[in-house]
């Protein structure tokens, strides 16, 4: 019989994977390990709730017990429809906890895609908030599945909607045993969550992490953020969304607390930031901004720094001084729903803090480095392959690759490889690397305008309107023109109070850039933004496309 080791070096002779050298990672570790060093810190508030760490490890495992009662296992899918509730936490432990995927979902959206996810996803179980119970109701009638319902009803929550599962949520975890003994995933590769993109053009790609993934971006975060331990986190971000950036789970292994929040307001924000001293909170741009924005009353009595992060495909330079000026320390990330969400960071330099205000801004508004434990981030020319030079003018794609990429597509083995051509998973997102080697945003490659051959990135006219005193928020798209192909068409919300005119807005962008990236035409409207606060550029285009053409019909942005 041939020696398998015949062959090897030393350091493989014997040494071998044992129970004592090795487990699969999982951030449900870190939920057990503050339970157990931690017990009595605060996990969880939520108004008048207030939970320790030992109580909310007993209800993750009641939850997970009750779920396996009920025949929930490996593979299996369990779907949310939650606000920023401690349920909301608490199924982020709970779900994996018994081998199934926990999928979030979307509470803005309607009920045919929500129906969509659902079937697509084999979902088996569906927890669902009160509020949210008419738009589930009509996908329940759409789902072609058997889905056992289960009730939260939050106390905070005074609107309309009516209870319809077969239990209450706290009924449920009432079945369950706080010392069920769950076990780590069978392989650190396994499954634990299903998120889906915004689907923007067709039906949305169903997202896969692992808990390996979950791990390590729980990890990164922690220490990109330089978070101390205990921190006081704010949930202005939808745990919907990339599984809260997976702070959940980053929460979980820094002991900190996790402040609820139904819905995004300034004067609740700056409230719960006095109140509970919140240390840190995340947000898109359009998040911070309402912050920046507020009345300065608001802030009164906030003496304690917070550490703020906001991701975005470019957020606009005003909006970094703005948070600077009223003393919130602001960290610039960038990712996407297939990368866990944040996979890169604009790591400040030493040097930055002798520069004014505006040249700080333009340093952090950049996309940065890859985060800690994701292998590589590169500009690469997508058809050879080849990185571009780090000239700060030559456009390539942003690619990824390591331990933060999604494990692929589900069901859509097409899209997966398509994403992962070349040994990279491919952002869609174009930028330069300046000579620093930091990276910047261009555009999104469906948003470059092509104005008489020459490309205008939409992000750096909107950071120039942004700059406008009166403009709360804006996008820039492009409008057909039949001289020029396309040119800038910009799209303005004013902030409250405040007048401009487009000839104004118009005459402020070619002060400060070349004419032809300068836009034509200014549309004043509310803006239509998503869940997360960014604005829906493709609901602006099909706008665009209503008024070339009105037979086809179309909604207006806005409405």
């Amino acid at each position: 019989m041939t020696d398998p080791h015949a062959h090897a070096h030393a350091y493989e002779q014997g040494l071998d994977r044992n129970p004592a050298n090795f487990s699969a990672l999982t951030p449900l570790s870190f939920l057990e390990r503050s339970a157990r060093v931690y017990p009595d810190r605060v996990a969880v508030v939520h108004g008048a709730v207030r939970r320790t760490w030992s109580e909310t490890y007993a209800r993750c495992r009641r939850l997970a017990s009750a779920l396996v009662r009920r025949g929930v296992g490996r593979g299996d899918t369990v779907a949310v429809m939650l606000a920023n509730t401690p349920e909301m936490f608490e199924v982020h432990f709970g779900v994996p906890m018994t081998g199934a995927v926990l999928n979030t979902l979307n509470t803005r959206l309607d009920a045919e895609s929500i129906a969509f996810m659902l079937d697509f996803g084999d979902a088996r179980v569906l927890i669902n908030d009160r509020e949210f119970s008419p738009v589930i109701h009509q996908a329940l009638r759409l789902s072609s599945r058997d889905i056992v319902v289960i009730d939260v009803d939050d106390p905070h929550y005074e609107g309309p909607g009516e209870p319809f599962g077969a239990l209450g949520y706290e009924a449920l975890l009432a079945e369950g045993d706080a010392d069920f003994e769950w076990l780590p995933p069978h392989d650190e590769w396994d499954a634990i969550s299903l998120n889906y993109t915004s689907g923007t053009t067709g039906n949305p790609k169903g997202v896969v992490y692992h808990h390996r993934g979950a791990y390590l971006n729980a990890l990164s975060n922690l220490v990109t953020w330089s978070m101390p331990p205990h921190a006081t986190y704010l949930w202005t971000l939808p745990m919907f969304h990339c599984n809260g950036w997976c702070f959940p789970w980053s929460l979980a292994a820094n002991a900190g607390t996790s402040v609820c929040l139904r819905r995004v307001d300034a004067a609740a924000i700056f409230d719960l930031i006095r109140t509970e001293r919140v240390t840190h909170y995340c947000g898109a741009p359009i998040v911070h901004m309402l912050l920046a924005n507020a009345p300065e009353a608001l802030r009164a009595g906030i003496e304690h720094r917070v550490s703020a992060m906001v991701a975005g495909a470019a957020p606009p330079a005003a909006m970094i001084e703005a948070m600077e000026r009223i003393g919130f320390g602001l960290t610039h990330v960038y990712g996407l729903t297939e990368t866990y969400g944040p996979a890169a960071v604009c790591a400040p330099q030493q040097d930055w803090g002798a520069l004014d205000i505006v040249a700080r801004a333009q340093r952090h508004g950049r996309q940065g480095v890859a985060y800690l434990t994701q292998e590589a981030m590169a500009v690469m020319d997508p058809a050879t392959m080849r990185p571009v030079p780090a000239d700060g003018e030559t456009l390539g794609e942003i690619m990824f690759r390591g331990n933060l990429t999604m494990k692929g597509y589900l069901k859509n083995p097409r899209a997966t490889e398509e994403a992962f051509r070349g040994g990279w998973f491919h952002s869609g997102d174009l930028a330069v690397v300046e000579p620093d080697g930091y990276v910047k945003i261009k555009d999104r490659s469906k948003d470059i305008i092509i104005s008489g051959g020459e490309n205008i990135s939409s992000l750096e006219v909107e950071d120039v309107l942004y700059r406008h005193p009166a403009v709360l928020a804006c996008a820039v798209i492009a409008r057909p023109d039949e001289k020029w192909g396309e040119t800038p068409c910009a799209y303005v919300e004013v902030k409250p109070g405040a007048t401009v005119t487009a000839a104004e807005l118009i005459a402020h962008c070619r002060a400060q850039l070349a004419h032809f990236k300068s836009p034509r035409h200014v549309e004043f409207a509310t803006l239509p933004k998503t869940s997360t606060g960014k604005i829906q550029k493709a609901v602006l285009r099909a706008a665009e496309r209503a008024r070339l053409n009105p037979d086809t019909g179309g909604a207006a942005p806005g409405a």
